[in-house]
């Protein structure tokens, strides 16, 4: 049979399984669910073995909120021998397809993370014996170098037993498993700063870093203390104004480039129109956030805005999906063109991240009533 593979949070595979079957619903392609609880895996089970690729094919990733990952099956689960592992996945794929990439891949939980060093030593070999078997192309160890190919999957469920599937190179995550490994930079305050870093790798394509995210640019941080939002900010040139009534590292002030001002994110309206970015990780109910978002982008108050929804212990998918409707809703009333995307980063816990923008105009730039 065959499955798409789902790579989430552990703990979140409901909302991430109940996600795909909607959207694999609304494209009139159906199956059951096969979650592994705790493990950051999802097996999507499809009635017909076309519907992966075509699903694949229609359903950007990025508009997947829990999923970091996927790819569809080409095989069941292989039981491999205690020696010519290599030799065993080769033969199990044939020369039917030809990849671009590999990516060896596990479960994100502690048993999966003691794979890691195996996967490690074997992909060497693996990929050797691949390109040997013309399965895998000469061109490089990267999908990026072949944009429109697929790449090769291999989900080790232990030593003895793997999976093994494609993802098309252009709607997946160049990352294993959909993780970028990102260091924390000692001179922030808070470890939340990564959130925003990877929220902007995410986001932001680089070739428009130039434009979207340089040295100069005006910025503000609602909910700002410590700073670890600010520390992203600062650290590309821009200047920010800091809004919360906690204080903010010394590290930061003394930097030249952020003014802090204490008071409540909620009630801080800019006196210029010339923010480019605002930036928010308030723990706050996200309705009243998604509100917030909302207005500030309406009323021209910033051009991009970032931002977290926290997360509440029950009815997860359906809170996020309400909470981004709302916003929805409130840029349709103004008829505008937007670009609106949320994840659940990898270094998201309890939260997702959203990234909004307006593509026209801002309707009420010159009305802050």
């Amino acid at each position: 049979m065959t499955s798409i593979v789902l790579f989430c949070r552990p703990g979140f595979e409901k909302e991430c399984g109940a996600e795909i079957q909607e959207k694999a619903a609304w494209n009139e392609m159906y199956g059951y669910l096969e979650l592994k609880k705790n493990q950051g895996l999802v097996f999507f089970h499809l009635q017909e073995s076309k519907h992966g690729e075509e699903l694949m094919n229609k359903l950007p990733l990025k508009r997947l909120i829990f999923a970091r990952q996927w790819f569809v099956t080409v095989t069941e689960k292989i039981t491999l021998p205690d020696y010519n592992r290599v030799e065993a996945i080769t033969e199990a794929l044939g020369n039917e397809w030809q990849y671009s990439d590999l990516r060896m891949e596990m479960a994100d939980d502690n048993d999966g993370k003691s794979l890691s060093k195996f996967c490690r030593k074997l992909s060497v070999p693996l990929r050797q014996a691949l390109r040997k078997n013309k399965i895998l192309t000469q061109k490089g160890n990267n999908s990026a170098d072949d944009p429109d190919g697929a790449t090769l999957h291999a989900l080790f469920l232990s030593g003895q037993e793997v999976i093994l599937g494609f993802s098309l190179a252009r709607n997946s995550s160049p990352h294993v498993m959909g993780i970028p490994r990102l260091k924390f930079p000692s001179a922030s305050p808070s470890r939340s700063t990564l959130k925003l870093d990877e929220a902007f790798l995410y986001f932001v394509p680089r070739d428009e870093w130039n434009e979207r995210l340089t040295s100069g640019m005006n910025a503000v941080d609602l909910g700002s203390a410590p700073g670890g939002w600010t520390y992203q900010l600062v650290r590309r040139g821009m200047m920010v104004t800091a809004i919360d009534n906690g204080p903010m590292a010394e590290s930061l002030m003394e930097t030249g480039q952020v003014k802090h001002k204490m008071m409540d994110g909620f009630k801080y309206i800019p006196m210029k129109h010339n923010v480019h970015w605002m930036v928010c990780d308030m723990i706050e109910k996200p309705q009243r956030v998604a509100k917030l978002m909302s207005e500030w982008l309406l009323k021209g108050y910033c051009k991009e805005a970032m931002f977290n929804l926290k997360l509440p212990m029950k009815g997860r998918y359906q809170q996020v999906t309400n909470d981004l409707q709302s916003i929805k809703d409130a840029f349709s009333k103004y008829d505008v063109k937007y670009e609106l995307y949320a994840k659940h980063l990898y270094y998201d816990r309890e939260e997702i991240t959203v990234h909004a923008r307006l593509l026209s105009p801002a309707p009420l730039a010159n009305n802050d009533s």
